[in-house]
């Protein structure tokens, strides 16, 4: 028997499919994280935006092509959202909470209560040279135009032993861990912020390490300072900027003004003189004026981010901003379209600024090496190398994409 499980969204739900994969593993499963053919398809859903939660209807009927008569099994937050959405189409629908038991092949509508204490999971299973760590689930901010907190629930923290124990058991080709949470920033340990203490705890490995995302408020000099003083951090922060006029960041319930989030930049640059520091923009959030645009525009160019996401503003029915008048869809895209053409060239400058790098190899295709260096450009090796090494690496060049290197 196969089973595909099967993921949209963000790194968490990434690292709950492979819990999950794990699981349908030991009872004997044969599992693949890739859309072909199986006799089962769980779908681990996003609701982030609506485009999102369309994605994840579309998926059932790309699962029916490969096998019209496998089980469909979808949890996840669009399901936690919507469940009515899938009904009929779906062996089970579960939401966010409890999604390993899936693996018991249930059927219905299971939609439980979001827990108030982390709630473990398998470990993940990992079969690459990347392994994703997740620490943290629930967010606690409520910023005006996201769903997620009404989704996942409160901040909660994975203890630090068992984490702890999910790294030291990792396989040998894992050369890389990726910390990951829905708010990655509020991990605790004892009911403190932890983040830092447990990134030195995991220094320790000897296995490079990244943060999936980190909020501005919580990049001190303290923690920045800490950050440098480790072996094997990789220097890519992405803080999640959102907008750069303060009178929209007022309206989403963001906890800081341009001012403070170009100061976290500056800082961040004061320790790593290389770091990539990327980021997340909303376009076309309700009554964003042209000015207020315009006024994102000029703080991304003079932040000098390494490269941007771009969203165009999702109506989330249930949060504060869905109350306010949406902007005609036509002027969300030209907005996005226009930081599209700056991002494409904002990541072809940072790629020139960057002369050599370390490069684990994830993959060689076609007498070519591909991977990361550590600030997180991806480059392309003009050689046959080993998946799962570390290579020493001189850049040559390189486009809006990705980077041409040389082995050292």
């Amino acid at each position: 028997m196969k089973v595909c499980v099967l993921t949209l969204g963000c790194k968490v739900n990434k690292y709950e499919s492979d819990s999950l994969l794990n699981i349908f593993k030991q009872k004997g499963w044969d599992v693949s994280d890739v859309l072909e053919k199986a006799d089962a398809y769980v779908i681990n859903t996003c609701a982030v935006t609506s485009e999102a939660e369309k994605k994840s209807r579309q998926m059932i009927a790309r699962c029916k092509k490969f096998n019209p008569d496998a089980k469909i099994y979808v949890c996840g937050c669009a399901a936690q959202n919507n469940p009515n959405q899938f009904l009929g189409k779906a062996e089970l629908i579960k939401g966010v909470a409890g999604k390993n038991k899936i693996a018991l092949l249930p059927s219905g509508v299971q939609i439980d209560d979001v827990p108030n204490q982390y709630q473990q999971e398998e470990f993940a299973l990992q079969s690459r040279t990347r392994a994703y760590i997740k620490v943290q689930d629930g967010c606690n901010n409520y910023c005006s135009y996201c769903i997620i907190p009404y989704l996942r629930g409160a901040s909660r923290s994975r203890s630090l032993n068992s984490i702890l124990d999910e790294v030291k058991n990792l396989d040998g080709g894992i050369k890389e861990i990726v910390l990951t949470g829905i708010n990655l920033s509020d991990f605790k340990i004892d009911g403190k912020l932890g983040l830092l203490s447990l990134l030195q705890a995991l220094d320790k490995f000897n296995l490079r390490m990244r943060l999936s995302s980190l909020e501005e408020v919580i990049a001190d000099e303290e923690f920045i300072k800490g950050l440098s003083k480790l072996k094997n951090f990789c220097p890519h922060f992405h803080l999640s900027l959102q907008s750069g006029s303060d009178s929209v960041l007022k309206r989403m319930n963001r906890r800081y003004t341009t001012l403070q989030f170009e100061k976290t930049c500056s800082l961040i640059r004061k320790h790593f003189a290389s770091a990539s520091i990327s980021t997340d923009v909303i376009v076309g959030f309700p009554d964003e004026s042209e000015d207020e645009f315009n006024q994102t525009v000029q703080f991304i160019n003079k932040i000098q981010f390494s490269f941007l996401h771009i969203f165009p503003y999702s109506h989330r029915e249930g949060t504060v901003a869905s109350r306010q008048k949406d902007l005609d869809f036509c002027v969300k895209k030209a907005r996005a379209d226009e930081l599209k053409k700056i991002n494409s060239a904002l990541h072809k400058k940072f790629i020139s600024q960057n002369k050599s790098g370390r490069v684990l190899i994830e993959e060689v295709i076609n007498g070519k090496s591909y991977g990361f260096t550590e600030n997180y450009i991806k480059c392309e090796i003009d050689a046959v190398c080993n998946v799962g090494d570390i290579v020493n690496v001189n850049i040559t060049g390189g486009n809006e994409k990705l980077a041409f290197a040389n082995l050292a």
